[in-house]
């Protein structure tokens, strides 16, 4: 788990550590010493802690002018034992929605697994956002169908265009505005 390193080619674009209104403003990094674990397995330093022991992250975007931030997750999202939910709501998300972002894309490509308990705080997440949204993007096929047993589909957009999306080949506006798009086409408006 060491090896997979948060995405990187929009590094020139953002980063959250310098930026004074993102709550990971002032983090700083080893290049080399892995100090974190996902169940004993260390991961690459450049990851960042939100709360969570099993569920990292990297913001990759954030844009306040248009609202929007990318996040990308590694690890296990696991509600039942550590309630990862709140940290991600109430350490990240929150201090962003402060700062106007309101639309949200998480790209779960490297969570492993997910454990649900309640929906409380994905309703509450989604209420606040207003005219925003979450999307998760490229979740592994059995992490979506837990969260559709958890019935997180109406708080979340995963699954079907958000299953498969290549956006890496994208900028970020390009990547938001193709985001917009397909929640436009889900919403039937």
């Amino acid at each position: 788990m060491h090896e997979i390193a948060p995405f990187d080619r929009w590094s020139h674009l953002y980063d959250a550590s310098q930026d004074p209104l993102s709550p990971l403003y002032g983090t700083s990094y080893h290049e080399t010493l892995c100090t974190h674990t996902v169940y004993n397995y260390y991961i690459h330093p450049q990851w960042d802690e939100m709360g969570s022991s099993t569920l990292y992250l990297k913001i990759l975007y954030a844009d306040y002018q248009n609202g929007f931030s990318i996040i990308e997750l590694l690890g296990e999202w696991n509600d039942v034992l550590h309630n990862d939910v709140m940290y991600l709501k109430r350490n990240i998300a929150e201090p962003m929605m402060q700062q106007g972002i309101n639309k949200f894309v998480l790209i779960g490509e490297h969570v492993m697994n997910f454990h649900s308990d309640t929906n409380d705080y994905y309703a509450e997440w989604f209420d606040e956002l207003e005219d925003g949204w979450i999307v998760g993007l490229n979740f592994r096929d059995h992490v979506v169908q837990e969260f559709s047993r958890a019935h997180l589909d109406y708080y979340i957009a995963f699954g079907g265009a958000f299953a498969s999306f290549n956006w890496r080949r994208l900028n970020p506006l390009q990547m938001v505005a193709a985001m917009n798009q397909l929640m436009i086409r889900r919403l039937g408006m």
